[in-house]
């Protein structure tokens, strides 16, 4: 059994026509989700580059790992994914930008995480633009690649699943798209896209302001384009007879919130920074359906593990969602458990319906990866409130929700390794705001 991991950067996870997004955008995903296994309660456990990249390599935590913000390099006393397949007997392979390593540019081989092939760049969105790919492959020699960056990486990916289809592999094809161009702080399409205006925007951005007004269309022609990628790739597949004995698993590192929710674009405990799209198909994942279960980017890494055959590490932190495909009654986890840096050294639980988030608000967010006491800062009821524009943490009428779910975060926070005492926020009364007796708090 192949593995190809398509792996967007920043893409909100409502860009997909599955998940309600009208613009037409993603055809090639929403064929992959209806065929395959789609994932609609998929969430990052770190809305930053770095410590999402360096969980989902690992199957563990960043603050594990040491990655608990960008420019932290994944030391190899924590083993990735490649270093699984490998040992397994498989060909790995990785495509594109990396943000696990020192500097932006090459990547020493002993910071790449173990895989064989390389072609790519730490920081690929300061070693590129939309038609300048520059990439560095095994020697660290840079690579220019031909054509807008996706289509750049894709061919470059296509042309490594040809010659080694007759080979086990691993490969790993991590773009930049829909993550905005740090140079000039822009979302450029491609040209075909430049102009084109689409119109539709999610409630929360409409609500908050932003730079949604500026940025959207942008970002959804970026979208529109990792989406053709995804076709092509599974076009190819399908010629070389490949498609039923390869998995691909498609998703991001987290999403984006246009700067309605702080200064930058992620670093909130918000649906659009968290919520992101995940969907898969081949092997065990053909006709998986549509999974209610809430699962995490940490879950990934055992997951593919186990999909093929090879043992799940018990220092994973994640777990595999197998069983969970194959026994649909079997309701998984009752959160996701999500770090927050940068922004503030910050905790969040999101279940089926609630959102519970924490702040150390002494913390020092440069220096400090965790904290040992922590505050109540938000409260969302997301069956009422799915966009998030009211935050219900000092309302009186739901302390009970709030007592449920610090016990809840402690639970996670100590499975993470991680220990620390919540202050509860102070409460008034609200309104008609409260929760009803014996209601569910999941």
């Amino acid at each position: 059994m192949n593995v190809i991991v398509f792996f967007t950067d920043q893409q909100r996870w409502d860009t997909t026509g599955v998940a309600g997004n009208p613009c037409g955008l993603t055809p090639c995903f929403d064929k992959m989700a209806l065929e395959g296994t789609y994932v609609p309660n998929a969430f990052t456990c770190q809305p930053v580059c770095c410590p999402a990249r360096g969980a989902l390599q690992t199957g563990k935590y960043a603050t594990t790992v040491g990655t608990w913000r960008n420019a932290k390099v994944l030391g190899r006393a924590h083993k990735t994914m490649a270093d699984y397949f490998n040992e397994a007997g498989y060909d790995t392979g990785y495509i594109g930008k990396w943000h696990l390593g020192s500097g932006r540019a090459a990547v020493k081989e002993e910071e790449r995480g173990g895989y064989q092939y390389w072609l790519g760049a730490n920081s690929l969105e300061h070693t590129s633009t939309a038609y300048d790919t520059v990439v560095y492959d095994n020697d660290n020699q840079p690579v220019k690649l031909p054509g807008y960056r996706v289509d750049a990486l894709t061919d470059a990916a296509i042309r490594y699943i040809d010659e080694h289809k007759d080979h086990p592999f691993f490969l790993f094809v991590s773009y930049l798209e829909p993550h905005f161009q740090n140079s000039n702080d822009s979302f450029p399409p491609p040209d075909v896209d430049f102009k084109r205006a689409y119109q539709y925007i999610p409630p929360d951005l409409a609500s908050l302001g932003g730079t949604a007004w500026q940025h959207l269309s942008g970002y959804y022609g970026m979208v529109k384009r990792l989406d053709a990628a995804l076709g092509r790739v599974n076009d190819a597949l399908h010629s070389l007879g490949l498609s039923e004995d390869t998995i691909v698993l498609f998703t991001s590192d987290h999403g984006c919130h246009f700067k309605t929710r702080n200064k930058e674009y992620k670093r909130s405990c918000h649906e659009s920074s968290i919520h992101i799209p995940m969907a898969l198909y081949g092997g065990p994942f053909i006709s998986g359906g549509s999974m209610r279960q809430l699962i995490s980017l940490v879950d990934v890494a055992p997951t593919l593990l186990d999909a093929c055959g090879i043992p799940v590490p018990e220092d994973m932190e994640g777990h595999s969602f197998l069983p969970e495909l194959h026994h649909p009654e079997n309701k998984g986890e009752e959160a996701v458990y999500v770090q927050i840096s940068e922004s503030q050294v910050g905790r969040a639980i999101r279940t089926h319906r609630w959102k519970y988030s924490v702040e150390a608000l002494d913390a020092d967010i440069s220096q400090d990866s965790r904290a040992d006491r922590y505050t109540e800062t938000f409260l969302y009821d997301l069956e009422h409130d799915p966009w998030e524009l009211h935050n219900l943490i000092h309302s009186k009428g739901h302390e009970g929700v709030c007592e449920v779910l610090r016990e809840k975060m402690h639970r996670y926070m100590q499975r993470a390794g991680e220990d620390a005492e919540i202050i509860p926020a102070a409460k008034a009364q609200e309104g008609k705001l409260r929760a009803f007796e014996g209601e569910e708090y999941l």
